[in-house]
């Protein structure tokens, strides 16, 4: 049998000169930590925290701003829904999430205003506060077309309420700020200005919103039913919805004016939901009404199912060269002076099913005065 030749595998002696090698710089950064080689190089024994520089005194808009949160955050509220739905395996019936909004109290005496699509489809609501108090609310009424909710909660005593201004008077520039919970971040403050006014975006209903005022204040899920506030604190709007392709934040969003919260909740307050006269007409925009010096007041069109003194209104007429012309002026709605674009719609969405009150509009420079059937005869509850 001849000898073997063949040369032993080389993968033992390898794996064994590896382990040495590791051997080795375990060895040396041990030694190096115990400082047997000296100190290692990046450290300093002596270092210290840094002084920290004074801030100084914060600039005025910055302060004006930390003290309108402060006064308005009490105020704000936390709302989050549930609904009864079955476990599919013990056929329990089950309260679960439903979802998450915000609102705003609107007197001392517990009652507070969301969106109505905060609380829709909901079976229980419960409202919280910045001082972590939380209550079951119960729905006062809503009213689906100006996706307005009044609810109200018990043993809270008396509450901070938002002081009110107007909405009729707004321009774009204005400065604004938005608080409510987005994403259930509580009583989150985000600031803008008025972007736009006079817009009008679909409801919940599936009808028109008009007069909402858009702004670039940051707005996202969970922000809905918080209040948007002018510089001087004030309730101008209730944040409602935005414009995005994602569902977050694209730097358009809408709030219902104040004058239609004003109008409405303290009517919900005292009725429950209201019956809703539709109004029926559709006004010019401010800037064409502006450029012919007569305010914004200007008819822009009558729908056919309006009532027969607004069938009465003349919209501008048509022109095949072009040229603008105008149409009536709404100078009063049964007794009450308007102003603004905005002006006209909230009068005329007030007015009870059947009111008998009367139109005065400004034609050909004259006044003229529509009397009779400004309700909408089918208006119903909902």
């Amino acid at each position: 049998m001849e000898p073997d030749d063949r040369l032993p595998p080389a993968w033992p002696s390898r794996l064994a000169s590896l382990i040495a090698v590791a051997a080795l710089a375990l060895a040396l950064v041990a030694g190096w930590r115990a400082g047997l080689f000296g100190p290692l190089p990046l450290l300093d024994p002596e270092a210290q925290p840094h002084v920290v520089a004074a801030r100084g005194e914060l600039a005025g808009d910055e302060s004006s701003t930390i003290a309108l949160f402060q006064a308005a955050a009490p105020a704000v509220a936390n709302i989050r829904t549930t609904e009864l739905r079955r476990n599919p395996w013990s056929r329990r019936v089950v309260e679960s999430p439903q979802g998450q909004g915000s609102g705003f109290v609107w007197d001392q005496r517990g009652y507070v205003v969301t969106n109505f699509h905060v609380i829709r489809g909901a079976s229980s609501a419960y409202v919280s506060f910045a001082d972590s108090r939380e209550f079951e609310a119960r729905l006062v009424g809503s009213d689906p077309s100006a996706d307005l909710a009044v609810l109200k909660i018990d043993g809270a005593g008396a509450l901070p309420a938002l002081p009110l201004g107007e909405s009729d008077g707004l321009a774009v520039g204005q400065k604004v700020y938005a608080i409510g919970n987005p994403f259930g971040l509580d009583h989150t403050l985000t600031t803008g200005v008025i972007s736009g006014l006079g817009r009008e975006i679909l409801g919940v209903a599936g009808n028109p919103i008009r007069g909402v005022i858009q702004t670039d204040a940051a707005i996202n899920p969970g922000n809905s039913g918080g209040p948007l506030l002018d510089s001087a604190g004030r309730l101008i709007g209730v944040n409602t919805a935005i414009q995005s392709s994602t569902g977050h934040n694209g730097g358009i969003g809408f709030a219902v004016p104040v004058d239609t919260v004003n109008r409405i909740a303290p009517e919900i307050v005292r009725t429950g939901p209201p019956p809703r006269a539709a109004p029926c007409i559709t006004m010019r925009d401010d800037q064409i009404a502006a450029a012919h010096r007569i305010g914004a007041r200007v008819v822009s069109q009558v729908l056919a199912r309006a009532p027969p003194a607004r069938r009465g209104l003349h919209p501008p007429p048509g022109a095949a060269d072009g040229r603008t012309y105008l149409g009536d002026v709404i100078v009063s709605v049964a007794g009450q002076r308007v102003r603004r674009q905005q002006g006209p719609l909230n009068a005329l969405g007030g007015t009870p099913p059947g009111d008998q009150g009367g139109l005065v509009v400004l034609r050909d420079r004259t006044e003229v005065g529509l009397e009779g059937g400004l309700g909408h005869g089918g208006g119903a509850k909902t």
